[in-house]
């Protein structure tokens, strides 16, 4: 067991979950920070405990918000209003009543600045520990997109519940893709957010399907970019050498092309190498979050492995919406966890993960396949 209360520490987590994010998962020096100076200003900290810490027969549930932000609200004013009516915690308090169990733990559906705070904050504002681990290791764009799918643990009863009271429950689904469809169609009936509670769980369930020890790993992802110097390709080469991770460029947004469609921002960017990766080409997909890679137009990176875009310039993670041509960035790859992989054996995984999902129809390969075929 663990407490976040350092502001340090706290910062460095969101930093790194810029990065980690893949492009999306919540703005952390918007959505992340607003949480967390709220949550600080209260007195409350964030307890984390380790997968392995969780006892077997425990519930663990995960969940979060959908939804953007009215116009005529700012993020400051949203946060205000969970002191008196907090959307998240009626999410949790309605599965709890449907599966007649108290929840042990918390866990995150995804690793992003905005999505994982906002799990830390309700862990704290009820009292329950959050496990530090996610379900994908990064950020996804679909509720489905799990490794929990993939390991047989169910995505239903999906509370919904928004600031007026309002209560919509998905109790069970024969289609993994449903679930996600019924929040994103409520919330485009309602300015404002929905928060839901889903994939409820065991303890035992958790541990075998869980990616563990990610909460942690953006905190020293965080400090490490906070301390990166030198030229683009040598921060490039330093991120992943301490991380694992692989060189895909250095170079420029020289296209962006997005819209938002369906509930989702869909978009291709391309990016021309840079010195020593002159005459190289990446171009991405996004689905919110980095997609597929391809270099010099073949794939060398697929869904659910890592794409990060950093900055060099402030060391930030680039989110998707704020890619915009000229801008210089250092693009990294990175294996996702063996779990995933995993998952992503099982029929319903196999369906969640598919490339088709992003309109695009390319088969996942490991990324360290797909770029060791090129050198």
């Amino acid at each position: 067991m663990r407490v976040l209360d350092n502001r340090q520490e706290l910062e460095w987590m969101l930093k790194g979950m810029g990065l980690l994010g893949t492009g999306g998962g919540g703005d952390p020096w918007a959505w992340g920070i607003s949480v967390i100076e709220a949550d600080l200003a209260k007195g409350r900290s964030y307890t984390i405990v380790s997968p392995d810490e969780v006892e077997d027969d425990a519930l663990v549930v995960s969940g979060g918000y959908l939804g953007s932000v009215a116009e005529d609200r700012t993020l400051d004013r949203v946060i205000d209003t969970w002191e008196k009516s907090f959307e998240l915690e009626g999410a949790m308090r309605e599965i709890e009543s449907i599966l007649g169990k108290k929840i042990g733990y918390l866990v995150p559906f995804e690793m992003g600045g905005g999505n994982t705070p906002v799990i830390l904050s309700a862990g704290a504002r009820l009292g329950i520990p959050v496990v530090d681990g996610d379900a994908v290791g990064r950020a996804a764009p679909e509720t489905h997109m799990t490794s929990f799918i993939g390991h047989g643990i169910s995505l239903t009863p999906m509370p919904l519940v928004d600031s007026t009271g309002t209560v919509v429950t998905v109790k069970s689904s024969d289609s993994i893709t449903l679930p996600d469809e019924v929040g994103r169609f409520l919330v485009s009936t309602r300015p404002g957010f929905m928060a839901n509670a889903h994939y409820p769980m065991s303890g035992a369930d958790l541990k075998r399907s869980v990616i563990p020890n990610t909460i942690t790993e953006t905190i020293a992802w965080g400090k490490c970019m906070a301390s990166l110097d030198g030229t683009p390709e040598e921060k490039l080469d330093r991120l992943c050498q301490q991380f694992s991770a692989l060189p895909l460029l250095h170079g420029r947004v020289v296209d962006m092309k997005g819209e938002n469609r369906g509930g989702f921002y869909h978009a291709r960017t391309r990016v021309e190498g840079l010195g020593a990766y002159d005459g190289h080409t990446v171009e991405l997909t996004i689905k919110n979050e980095y997609m597929l890679a391809r270099l010099d137009g073949e794939p060398v990176t697929v869904f659910p492995d890592l794409i990060m875009m950093m900055d060099p310039e402030d060391n930030e993670g680039v989110l998707t919406p704020d890619i915009k041509e000229g801008l210089e960035v250092i693009v990294l790859v990175r294996p996702c966890h063996e779990r995933l992989r995993t998952a992503m054996k099982h029929p319903l995984g196999a369906e969640a993960f598919s490339s088709k999902r992003y309109n695009e129809d390319v088969p996942f390969q490991p990324v360290e396949q797909l770029l060791g075929d090129r050198t």
